[in-house]
């Protein structure tokens, strides 16, 4: 099947989706702006916290998670401005932990902390997210985001589909981490392969010949469902590290965009990008040259993404929207 009846222009919006600010002005705003960079498609993502990597307990109902209410105005927000919906739940450490370390013993042992127990609290998560998809027709839900050490229980992420498929009709993705394409055994079970694609400025060849095996030999479509550098120079060559130490540079992001469309424009099996990320409050265009964040409004990557997505919609069945 191909879930992508044209390019993925996609932008990642409302990260990390604390609650009271999905309805805000500043968030109407935001999805305005990003509509006239030519997204078609955005990943609404958000994050339930669990306390630390050992946790089984994922509150999704607490603070600071976006309301179902929030959710809801977002995705009939964006509906509202022509474009799809990805629905996006994550779980996040509260002590700061990366989620790719959330891990247990992989068997289960009497009296300590299990992948089952994990499981039964996220699938409940998951599944929650799911009916609000259905319900408010999201055009695909990423079950999981770089979830490393979990990766290999494929048991537990085979009966957690199954029972999303209950609820939700429509495609379903997990988001596996980069240099994670080719390690997960259950890309079957899904509809859509996807990953970030935080590759080096100068590596993005030899990394998608290597996932181009894995989606040949699955059969499914491709997106990255995250992919981006920050505004700062040394970050091409270290895009996944938002921490890293350099001054704001519009250019070096500029660069790296170039590097990772070309790259992937000579790829017909990657349908497209979420790309990394849109905020819900916008920092003032006035201040781009100095924000060193992911973020490209504002930014020559932005005009470069405008023009880019633009261009692969009007090549596509249909024309220009």
């Amino acid at each position: 099947m191909n879930a992508f009846a044209e390019p993925v222009c996609g932008m990642t919006w409302g990260w990390t989706g604390v609650r009271g600010t999905w309805t805000t002005p500043d968030a109407e705003a935001s999805l305005d702006a990003m509509a006239d960079h030519a997204v078609t498609w955005t990943a609404l993502a958000y994050a339930a916290q669990q306390a630390t990597a050992f946790s089984t307990d994922i509150p999704y109902e607490d603070e600071p998670t976006v309301t179902e209410d929030e959710i809801v105005h977002a995705i009939r927000a964006a509906h509202d401005r022509g474009m799809k919906v990805c629905l996006k739940p994550v779980v996040n450490v509260a002590d700061g932990t990366w989620r790719a370390f959330i891990g247990f013993f992989d068997w289960d042992v009497p009296g300590e902390p299990s992948w089952t127990d994990w499981f039964a609290s996220y699938g409940a998560f998951i599944l929650h997210a799911a009916r609000i998809a259905e319900a408010e027709g999201c055009e695909m839900l990423c079950i999981g985001c770089e979830m490393v050490r979990s990766d290999g229980q494929d048991r537990h992420w085979r009966e957690l589909i199954r029972r999303v498929r209950e609820v939700y009709s429509g495609p379903i993705t997990y988001n596996c981490d980069k240099y994670q394409e080719d390690h997960v055994s259950w890309w079957d079970a899904v509809d859509v392969i996807s990953s970030s694609g935080y590759y080096p400025i100068d590596a993005w060849e030899e990394n998608l010949d290597r996932i181009e095996a894995v989606v040949a030999a699955s059969g499914k479509p491709f997106v990255f469902l995250e992919a981006g550098c920050p505004s700062r120079e040394n970050s091409p060559m270290r895009p996944n590290d938002w921490q890293l130490a350099g001054a704001p540079s519009g250019q070096a992001q500029l660069e790296y965009y170039r590097a990772m469309f070309d790259a992937c424009a000579r790829r017909e099996w990657v349908s497209g990008f979420f790309l990394w990320d849109w905020p819900a409050q916008l920092y003032n265009p006035l201040e781009a040259e100095s924000n060193d964040d992911y973020c490209p409004y504002g930014k020559p990557a932005g005009s470069l993404m405008r023009e880019h997505y633009r261009a692969l919609t009007a090549a596509a069945p249909g024309g220009e929207r």
